[in-house]
């Protein structure tokens, strides 16, 4: 199936919900409680609605509602998910998670908030939620999930933030450090450091790339201690101009910091430190699936809302980004 904006998912909350039920339960709905499946087990409420409010007296019908005869817990397919407990309507959460899957360089909660309709504090929120569902968790590359015999892995780090020259009325915030690690043809992994030293590459490096890899870097010192642990540590020097020897290059991993960088700069402007490690699983995120059509990206992203949970309080007192 091909999903386009102007797909009816995108347009009514129904048809977005039955849209999500079949991308999280292609077999029957699954309760998130304790994982039962099957008619057997889950029932179908019909007619359900809500409290009585002073908007809506006699309640808003409730579809969507399924009750689990062996816990007896009641849910819907947010629950367990990032859109959890969300009165943004759900076609609004799927377009939000489509438009963050297929631009290239980003999009700023501005203009979510202007395309949507809804309050920019709200999609900030939802911007970050869906960040959230795009992360591969801080152990999904443990054990060398990277390279392997004969494949080559790029290492190298870069700062972002903004210039002293470019400031106007205080001094910019120091840049934040960023060490990404691609394998050529393959993925690429992101991590936000506070400095850069041996010990923290160790760390970054040991737990997600196989020592059966090929390390390529430039010729920084803090990888000599480590570059000998793998099958082969080959650098080049940009001290001497030197970028580009045969195969000897780290151009795979500059190209991605390109992407990294434009879309910072030009659509976010800042980015905090607390917030960092979403913004480059996002970025992490659309370049591992760089090949991939919009449609395969957005499903993609959709698989990764579940068992994450990210609340506003939560998400609030780390500061705005």
């Amino acid at each position: 199936m091909t999903v386009s904006l102007t797909d009816p998912i995108f347009q009514d909350a129904d048809k977005a919900r039955e849209h999500l039920e079949a991308q999280r339960w292609p077999e029957g709905p699954v309760c998130p409680h304790c994982g039962c499946t099957g008619e057997e087990h889950i029932t179908a409420i019909k007619g359900a609605r809500s409290r009585p409010s002073a908007a809506h007296p006699e309640g808003v019908e409730r579809k969507g509602l399924y009750q689990c005869n062996a816990c007896r817990q009641q849910f819907t397919v947010t629950v367990g998910t990032v859109f959890e407990r969300s009165k943004v309507p759900l076609n609004k959460w799927l377009l939000a998670t489509f438009l963050l899957s297929s631009s290239k360089k980003g999009m700023s909660a501005h203009q979510l908030h202007r395309m949507l309709g809804v309050t920019y504090k709200t999609a900030w929120f939802m911007f970050h939620r869906i960040r959230e569902a795009m992360r591969d968790g801080d152990d999904g590359y443990k054990d060398g999930g990277l390279g392997g015999p004969g494949k080559t892995v790029e290492a190298d780090e870069t700062y972002v933030g903004g210039k002293q020259k470019n400031k106007a009325f205080k001094d910019v915030p120091p840049k934040k450090v960023v060490i990404s690690l691609v394998e050529r043809g393959g993925k690429v992994r992101s991590t936000h450091v506070a400095t850069v030293t041996s010990d923290t590459l160790k760390k970054v490096l040991f737990e997600q790339v196989s020592r059966k890899s090929e390390l390529m870097t430039d010729s920084a010192q803090y990888y000599r201690p480590l570059g000998w642990q793998f099958a082969r540590h080959r650098t080049v020097n940009h001290s001497i101009n030197e970028y580009v020897r045969g195969d000897d290059h780290t151009n795979t991993i500059e190209s991605f910091f390109g992407i990294l960088k434009r879309g910072i700069m030009g659509s976010y402007h800042h980015v905090s430190p607390e917030h960092l490690k979403r913004y480059l699983a996002e970025f992490d995120f659309r370049y591992n699936y760089r090949k991939e059509t919009d449609t395969v990206r957005y499903s993609a992203a959709l698989k990764g809302i579940s068992g994450k949970r990210l609340t506003y309080r939560r998400i609030g007192e780390l500061g705005a980004a």
